[in-house]
C-alpha cells in the first residue's frame, strides 16, 4: 500500500497519541474521537523557507483550491483564455501576474515557476500536462488523467523521462468518508474486503452541454470516461487494480445527445469490474434519471462493512459480522450483524493539515487535502498519493468500460500500466 505524506507519524512527540479501538468511531464517541484517530498519518513538518511557485490554469474549478492559504506555496501566475475567469482567479489567488493563455504563461514566466495546477477541459489534459512538464513543471491537474488508453501511455512515459511530479486532483481519494475507509483498511478492520460499489450521479448534467448556443467539451462526454470519482472508492482504499470489466449502457435517443464529439449513446454507464485480488466492484455514473445526486460508495468486507451516507437521508452505517441470528419472513434462519451508525470524523479539523487549511472544502472537504499534499509531494521530494500510475489506475478501465458498453456488454481485459518503483 502506497504511503503518502499525511501517512507519515509526526516527528514531535507532542503530536503522538495512544491509538483507539475501533468501536470508539462509531456511535456518539466518533466526535471526541476526530482529533485523535489519524494522528499517525500526520504529516511531517517541513521547512517554512521552503515554498513551491505554482501558476494556476483555469478559472472555473482552478478558483476552487487554497494554494494561496498554504504555508509552503505561493501563487506566482494565474491564466485563462476567459477575462471573466482569469479575473475570478486574480482576485481569489491575490495575484497580479496574469496572463492571457497557459502557452504565454509558460513561454514568457516558466523559468520562475515550479509547478502548474491545470484545470482545463478534459480532452486537453494529457496535452496541456505534457506542455508543462516538458517545460520542465511539475503537475497537478484535474480529472480525469486522460481520454484514451494511447493518452494514458503517453502521459506516464512524459512523466518518466522528464523526472517531474504529476498529481491528479482526485477529490473522492480525500473525501472524508474515504480516508476513514481507507483507515479502517489499513488496520484491518473489514476482514477481507470483498466487494465495494461505488456511485456517481449527476442528474441534469444536460445544462453543461452548452454555453451560449454552443456545445462545450461536456456534451455527451461518455460517463464511463469520468469514473475516477468512483475508482478512487476501491483502488484509493486497497491499492488494488482493476483487470476486467462489462458494462451496459443506457440513453434514450435524446436530442440532447445528437451530434455530440464523442458519438456517444449514453446517459448513464453501470459497470461490473473484477480486481487483480478477484474481488468484485460495481461503478455507476449516471447523468440522468429519477435520483439524487452523490458521489458515495459502500465497502463490504468478511467482518465488518461501511456505509456513506445516502442523499434519501440515511446516515453512515458501519454493519459488524457476528453470531447473531434472526428469523426472515419466511421462517429461515439468517445471520443479523449488528448495525451501528456512524458519525462521520472531519478529517479535515486535525492536523492532517496544517494549520491554515483546517476548514471546510469542496467536495466532502478533499480541496484542502489536495492542496496540501501536491505542496507537500513537492517539497519533501516524494510521490503523491495520486501520482500518474494511480491516476492512469483510477482512468484506464473507464475508458476500457466505455468500449464495452457500445458493444452490448462485452467482457473486455484492462490493461495494467504498472505501479511506481520507489
Amino acid at each position: 500500500m502506497f504511503q503518502s505524506a499525511s501517512q507519515v507519524p509526526a516527528s514531535s512527540s507532542r503530536n503522538r497519541s495512544p491509538k483507539i479501538s475501533r468501536r470508539a468511531l462509531v456511535g456518539s464517541g466518533a466526535a471526541a474521537a476526530a482529533a485523535t484517530f489519524f494522528r499517525t498519518q500526520v504529516a511531517q513538518a517541513v521547512p517554512k523557507s521552503k515554498r513551491i511557485r505554482i501558476g494556476v490554469v483555469g478559472g472555473r474549478f482552478g478558483a476552487a483550491f487554497y494554494w494561496h492559504e498554504h504555508p509552503n506555496c505561493t501563487v506566482a501566475a494565474v491564466t485563462d483564455l476567459r477575462p471573466e475567469r482569469r479575473e475570478r482567479l486574480r482576485r481569489v489567488y491575490r495575484c497580479d501576474n496574469v496572463f492571457d493563455s497557459m502557452e504565454e504563461m509558460i513561454r514568457k514566466y516558466g523559468k520562475h515557476l515550479d509547478a502548474l495546477a491545470i484545470f482545463t477541459e478534459a480532452p486537453n489534459h494529457v496535452r496541456h500536462s505534457v506542455m508543462a512538464m516538458e517545460a520542465g513543471l511539475h503537475v497537478c491537474c484535474a480529472v480525469p488523467a486522460a481520454m484514451t488508453l494511447e493518452e494514458c501511455e503517453r502521459l506516464i512515459e512524459t512523466t518518466r523521462r522528464t523526472g517531474l511530479t504529476f498529481m491528479m486532483a482526485e477529490t473522492s481519494y480525500w473525501q472524508q468518508h474515504t480516508i476513514t475507509a481507507r483507515k479502517l483498511y489499513q488496520e484491518g478492520a473489514f476482514g477481507h474486503l470483498y466487494a465495494a460499489y461505488s456511485m456517481y450521479r449527476h442528474p441534469g448534467l444536460e445544462v453543461l452541454f452548452f454555453e451560449g448556443g454552443k456545445p462545450t467539451w461536456r456534451h455527451g462526454f461518455p460517463p464511463m470516461h469520468y469514473p475516477t470519482h468512483c475508482t478512487a472508492h476501491l483502488i484509493g482504499v486497497t491499492g488494488e487494480r482493476l483487470t476486467e470489466v462489462v458494462c451496459h449502457g443506457w440513453g434514450d435517443r435524446s436530442p440532447a445527445l445528437v451530434g455530440n464529439p464523442y458519438n456517444n449513446p449514453f446517459w448513464n454507464e453501470t459497470a461490473q469490474f473484477k480486481t487483480d485480488r478477484g474481488n468484485t466492484f460495481r461503478v455507476e455514473v449516471w447523468w440522468a434519471g429519477a435520483h439524487r445526486g452523490c458521489e458515495r460508495a459502500e465497502w463490504y468486507g468478511s467482518k465488518l462493512s461501511f456505509f456513506c451516507a445516502t442523499p434519501y437521508g440515511t446516515p453512515p452505517l458501519i454493519v459488524r459480522a457476528g453470531k447473531q441470528r434472526e428469523l426472515d419472513d419466511g421462517g429461515f434462519v439468517r445471520a443479523a450483524p449488528a448495525v451501528e451508525r456512524y458519525k462521520q470524523v472531519e478529517w479535515w479539523r486535525t492536523d492532517m493539515l496544517p494549520e491554515p487549511l483546517r476548514h471546510p472544502s469542496g467536495h466532502h472537504g478533499s480541496h484542502t487535502f489536495i492542496t496540501h499534499e501536491f505542496v507537500q509531494a513537492l517539497v519533501e521530494g516524494r510521490r503523491p498519493a495520486v501520482d500518474v500510475y494511480e491516476a492512469v489506475a483510477y482512468t484506464a478501465p473507464g475508458i476500457v468500460a466505455h468500449q464495452s458498453a457500445l458493444k452490448g456488454g462485452e467482457l473486455l481485459k484492462v490493461p495494467d500500466f504498472g505501479r511506481a518503483k520507489d
